[in-house]
């Protein structure tokens, strides 16, 4: 025989469609003793429970029906209060329904004397009684949850100490201090320490991205990945740096922020021992010393470095330059083009140098300067092995040998291998020479002549010759000089064979064969092919004479005629009148 109690909805029975005085009033005694317990139960869930009670006359009898207490949709929290309260369950279906009744049980009986050996009777009393044990056990349980924890944390780690509830998860952790790595990946061989860690490398390999974003569709290979990218969307920055207070949506970002504060340089390059506090920073450097350009341009094939720098060269072609100045209007392809151009407006350097206090505009410019205190000089020439302290004149320096002018002027058609080189010499078109000296007046095209003009005042000769001791104002007059001592001439006509000391002096000379004469007169065009031979002729319009005899005073538009002059004076020359 096999007796089911369920909770029936309100106006049904169990045995029909009217309403059970007794099973509403046993129900009603169920739940008044416990007000509070309903409310600490509810996110307790409860594992269903098949009440059977046999008889002598149906030894045989199945059950019929299940019966589910309590909020189904509520968890269990532990599995291990879970199985604490099935425990307590199969106690429950082993009581004898008939003995240690409580008061309770006691109150519900003499309320239905008449009624006591009906199976009606018989089912509620039993039933009752289980819930009973069933809510008090859930209650002592959850009272002792954090106790419960703690006890069965019994796996602890000999080299650390740590404690763990499962066997297993002790084993996991042993492998951290053991450097054990059982599970290899069968495409590239790395190795890890759990099977869940393989299975998400797995993904590199497979492309799977399971984890989608429902705001922008963007889809992810792992959860944390797709955590980071949701702060974009809500704008959380849970990570605080304790210097600056600057906020972050990642902890790593902010681990590398916070070596801004600390200097911590960990990545070194072991070619030239450059430190960096990024790794992708070093990187990028490795591709100084490789050669390595992995982006490429599609529009025209370029090759770059550096994907920043890649982006900066897809603004020439597609002309796009959204960022503008506010002051002058100039448009730039890059914010933070911008902002270094802003520091021209407002004069602010932020960045010094820690040696000698000297302030920048630029990080880039510092970090060059500061290769003037080392003599750090990492970038070498393959062909001569000569090494330079930056990229930039590393390769112009590879022009040298590879006879490579990429800078040709539109108004002659002369080719520089440097765009600087082209500037200064765009200035014998235009006739700008923006720097003056404040001693004299004189103007000049470039930096480096007027620097070496200043000395002509100041009677400074910081250059001197090692073999016969005569002092220069200018490092290139001192090298040129050197060449008369060695008889060196490097610079060779290709089409004559005569050679030079100086490769302004193939220049020149080139132009005998080529015909090119780049100077020309403004008042009756005239062309020469040097700018010398342009001034003297100048001259000849102006009247300008600078060139005097101390002998007779007279004056002449030449030096070259003042000598001829001076042979009069000397007896060399005979005059014929």
């Amino acid at each position: 025989m096999l007796l089911v109690k369920e909770e029936l909805p309100e106006g049904r029975s169990p045995g029909g469609d009217f309403p059970d005085p007794e099973s509403l009033q046993i129900k009603e005694e169920q739940e008044d003793p416990w007000p509070s317990m309903k409310e600490e139960t509810e996110a307790t869930w409860f594992p269903v429970t098949t009440v059977i009670m046999k008889t002598e006359e149906d030894e045989e009898a199945k059950p019929v029906s299940s019966q589910q207490t309590g909020n189904a949709d509520l968890p269990v929290s532990r599995s291990v209060d879970l199985g604490k309260l099935e425990t307590e369950e199969e106690d429950c279906r082993n009581l004898d329904c008939t003995a240690d009744r409580s008061s309770s049980d006691t109150d519900v009986s003499e309320e239905n004397d008449g009624n006591l050996n009906s199976p009606d009777s018989q089912l509620g009393d039993f039933s009752l009684r289980c819930l009973v044990n069933k809510k008090y056990t859930m209650k002592k349980n959850l009272k002792s949850t954090s106790e419960s924890q703690m006890d069965l944390k019994c796996f602890s780690c000999n080299e650390c100490g740590k404690s763990f509830l499962r066997e297993n998860l002790l084993k996991i952790h042993e492998r951290i201090h053991t450097g054990e790595k059982p599970f290899s990946c069968e495409l590239c061989g790395q190795r890890f320490i759990q099977k869940s860690n393989l299975n998400r490398h797995m993904r590199f390999h497979t492309g799977e991205k399971p984890f989608g974003c429902h705001l922008c569709g963007q889809t992810f290979s792992w959860k944390s990945s797709l955590d980071c990218h949701m702060r974009i969307h809500t704008g959380e920055k849970p990570f605080s740096c304790d210097f600056c207070g600057q906020r972050f949506g990642e902890k790593s970002v902010l681990n590398t922020h916070m070596r801004i504060h600390t200097g911590d340089k960990p990545f070194s390059c072991d070619v030239c021992e450059q430190r960096f506090n990024q790794r992708s920073h070093l990187k990028r450097h490795m591709r100084v010393h490789t050669g390595e350009k992995p982006f490429c341009c599609e529009v025209c094939g370029q090759r770059f470095g550096d994907k920043s720098v890649l982006n900066v060269h897809m603004g020439n072609h597609t002309g796009d330059k959204p960022f503008g100045c506010h002051v002058c209007g100039q448009r730039f392809s890059r914010k933070c083009i911008l902002d270094s151009h802003m520091r021209i407006h407002t004069g602010d350097k932020p960045f010094n140098c820690d040696l000698c206090g000297k302030r920048f505009s630029h990080k880039s410019a510092v970090n060059i300067h500061r290769r003037i205190h080392t003599g750090e000089n990492p970038f070498c020439c393959q062909t001569c092995g000569k090494r330079f302290s930056r990229k930039s004149i590393l390769e112009s320096h590879m022009r040298i040998h590879t006879g490579e002018q990429p800078f040709r002027c539109d108004v002659c058609g002369q080719r520089c291998n440097e765009r600087a080189h082209l500037r200064k010499h765009m200035r014998i078109h235009t006739g700008e020479k923006p720097f003056g000296c404040d001693v004299c007046g004189k103007s000049f095209r470039d930096k480096w002549h007027f620097k070496s003009h200043m000395r002509v005042h100041t009677g400074e000769k910081p250059f001197n010759c090692d073999i016969c001791g005569k002092r220069f104002g200018d490092k290139s007059d001192s090298n040129n000089h050197m060449k008369i001592h060695t008889g060196e001439k490097p610079f060779g006509c290709e089409l004559c064979g005569q050679r030079f000391r100086r490769k302004p002096c193939l220049n020149i000379h080139m132009r005998i064969h080529t015909g090119d004469k780049p100077f020309g007169c403004d008042f009756c065009g005239k062309t020469f092919r040097q700018k010398s031979y342009l001034k003297i002729h100048m001259r000849i319009h102006t009247g300008d004479k600078p060139f005097s005899c101390d002998v007779c005073g007279k004056k002449f538009n030449s030096k070259s005629n003042l000598k001829s002059h001076m042979k009069i004076h000397t007896g060399t020359e005979t005059v014929h009148m």
